[in-house]
């Protein structure tokens, strides 16, 4: 169940205005980690946009998502330099101790995993992100210790 108050402040914050669209729904997908329907519905009601709009707009831009994502976001990096220097074996490691594929969840939303083509600081490779943090030269062993610090950070 979505708290709407919430959806309604974010409107409020962004005085209704049609033009601020883009940051209401990046500000509802912070809330929630992602574009729940309820909210979308609501930001149509409450501002007039036909919710085919509003899902055009979260279906063209790939930083918003329509289904939960995880607490912690891991993103690889699958450019030309980072695959060369090991980001296959770094995804690898990744699917296997969460359990996830590319663009998936874990049953738990604690992690989503992503690739992305190229993170621009090809210097790094290869090229983890993890929660906004970059780790570049980046290891199988060593992602896998990042999880760890993660979960030890959160009493897991």
């Amino acid at each position: 169940m979505v708290d709407l108050t919430k959806v309604d402040a974010i409107i409020e914050r962004h005085q209704g205005k049609e033009s601020y669209l883009i940051g209401i729904l990046q500000d509802i997908q912070a809330e929630f980690r992602y574009l729940p329907r309820e909210a979308l519905e609501r930001v149509s009601e409450r501002m007039g946009v036909p919710l085919s709009r509003l899902y055009s707009l979260a279906t063209f831009f790939r930083a918003f998502s329509l289904t939960p994502r995880g607490k912690h976001l891991i993103v690889v990096c699958t450019g030309t330099a980072c695959h060369v220097r090991g980001a296959p074996v770094i995804l690898d490691a990744l699917k296997g101790a969460l359990g996830i594929e590319p663009g998936e969840t874990t049953p738990d939303l604690k992690y989503t995993l992503e690739t992305v083509n190229c993170l621009g600081s090809c210097a790094l490779a290869p090229l983890v992100v993890i929660d906004g943090h970059y780790h570049g030269k980046a290891r199988g062993k060593d992602v896998l210790k990042l999880l760890e610090e993660v979960d030890e950070a959160q009493g897991a």
